[in-house]
Formats: C-alpha cells, structure tokens, sequence
C-alpha cells in the first residue's frame, strides 16, 4: 500500500508513464440473462465461512478478480472483455500525457486540471468499501482516492447547483464497445450534490495499492458505496455542476429498470430479479460465492439514509 501521502501523489503523476506496466455490471439489453440464471455455488459456500468480526461481512475480494470480472462496457459487454481488451484503454491514456478532467456549469473556478492537481487538493485516504453490482453480485475493495466533497469546494459551487454530471471517457476509434448503438456515449452519470459532498463518495484513483487498473476505470473513477456500481462512472473526463437532474445513460436506455438514484434497496426488486440477496465474490469457493442477504444502502444507512428523509424510495429507485 502507499506508505505516505506523496508516495499516492507520484502515483497519480507519473500515471500515464507506468500504466503500460499495468494489465462495475450490466449485460447487453438485447441478450442478458437475469442473475438467477447463473450457476450455484457449492453448496458448502457459506455465509457463516466468511471471518467473525470482519464488519464488511466476508473477505476483501482478491485483486486477480477484482481486475477480471467487470463491467466497463466501453471495452466490451463480456465480464472479461475489460481485462482483456485494457491494452486500448491503457494506450489511449498514455497518448493524453496528462488525463485532464474538465469542470464546468455551475462552479465558481471552471477549468481543466490534471491528474496530479485534482489529487493534490484532498486528503488522499485508503476506503475498502463493499461494490454492489445491480446484477445481484458484489465484492469488497480497498480503494485510494480523494473524497469527491475535497475537489467540489476546492472548484468552488454556485447558490444554483443542484446536481453533478460525470462524462467518462469518449474515444471510439480505441474504445471497441463505444462503436456500437446500444447506449448513447459517452457514458453519463450524475448524483445530487448532497450525495456527491458526502464524505463516503470517492474519488478513486487507485485500489489495492496501486494506480487503478484500465479495466477498473483508470485513470481517475467514481466510488458512491451505498448505490449500485453503475452509478460510479469510469475513466471520467468532465465533471459538471448542474441545476435540473442530468439525464444519465441508464436511465434513458431503460428508465424503467434503471432509475437515477440506484440505491442499494433489497426491498425493491430489479423488474426481472430480486435484489434481496446477493452473491459475494471474494475467490475462497468459486467465481459466484455463496448467496448472502442484501443491506439496506448497501450496509451504509447509519451514514447516509438522512440524505432520503421524506423521499418515497420506491418512486425514486
């Protein structure tokens, strides 16, 4: 793991120079099946097996799964196609010497700032966080980034943001899955501004201790913990400050599957699955561990479920 602050730092400027070292879920719309067509697990992987007293409730998945089983649809719709394919991605990174994010709307001190700034302006923290994928499976990360919250007032926002918009990365003639129609790209995601400045959103630059993997997001990722994995955009490029809800690429490509808030709620079903349970994959059995219940916000409800006071979370899935 980063020994110190500056050790993180120097990751994140010299990351275009080392991510050729280098090698969250959703299936194609036409063609998906749903999570309860998956194998079982062995029927002696169980809840119970998973270490007392770990208060994530199993083991922190291990980093050779972690960076093989993902969904990046830009680099393809198969789990494995982001591993695979990451070589596009880590090229394409090396080429912008240095990644650049853009802030705009409605922000006191819009501009492009690099990497190596926008790690600069937060307290760079280790966050090992549970990963909820709406398809009903989940890991557990150790994640190294900056708390969104640290750059939003370090932009500045104006009396009128409402909302954050996140743009990832545009780049179809590298990216392979950003050449077909199926979702209207770039990729777009958006959070309230109350939930971007909670002290759980991330910004993530690294996990396991080392800069993020292309296959993870690299260089630069969103980590909201209490909300499914689709909300936390990848290989992010723009961030801004908005006053209406932008329209966020799930949402549009199937409004009635994917709401803008995404939630983890085990008492509100996927239309074509339950989401009470879930399957941990942590490696200690197989790929699909043991089935385990699903936790309200996903196990952060002390922390942010005041963030929803009043608010028909059913309505506002």
């Amino acid at each position: 793991m980063p020994a110190t602050r500056r050790e993180f730092l120097r990751y994140g400027a010299q990351f275009v120079a080392t991510a050729a070292a280098f090698g969250g879920g959703l299936t194609l719309l036409t063609r998906r099946a749903a999570p309860a067509d998956l194998p079982d697990a062995p029927a002696s992987a169980t809840a119970a097996e998973t270490p007392a007293g770990d208060e994530l409730g199993g083991l922190v998945t291990p980093f050779a799964l972690a960076t093989s089983y993902n969904n990046f649809y830009e680099l393809g719709w198969g789990k494995d196609d982001p591993a695979r394919q990451a070589e596009l991605l880590r090229a394409y990174i090396a080429a912008q010497q240095p990644w650049t994010v853009t802030f705009s709307g409605e922000v006191e001190r819009p501009g492009t700032y690099d990497l190596a700034t926008l790690l600069g302006w937060g307290d760079v923290q280790e966050r090992t966080y549970r990963l909820r994928c709406v398809e009903a499976w989940s890991m557990v990360i150790p994640w190294q980034g900056v708390p969104l919250g640290d750059i939003l007032r370090r932009v500045g926002y104006t009396s009128a943001a409402r909302y954050v918009q996140f743009t990832s990365v545009f780049a179809p003639d590298s990216l392979p899955g950003q050449r077909g129609a199926v979702l209207d790209w770039p990729y777009v995601e958006g959070l309230r501004l109350d939930e971007a400045l909670h002290p759980l959103t991330l910004l993530a630059a690294g996990m396991y201790g080392e800069p993020l993997p292309a296959q993870n997001g690299a260089p630069l990722r969103l980590v909201v913990p209490w909300k499914y994995g689709f909300k936390s955009a990848k290989s992010i490029t723009h961030i801004t400050l908005t006053r209406e809800q932008p329209a966020t690429t799930w949402s549009v490509a199937a409004p009635q599957e994917y709401g803008f808030y995404a939630n983890v709620n085990p008492a509100v079903d996927h239309p074509r699955w339950s989401q009470a349970s879930e399957r941990r994959l942590d490696g200690s059995h197989s790929l699909l561990s043991a089935r385990q219940a699903t936790l309200p916000f996903n196990g952060y409800a002390d922390e942010v479920a005041g963030l929803y006071s009043g608010q028909d979370l059913r309505r506002d899935f």
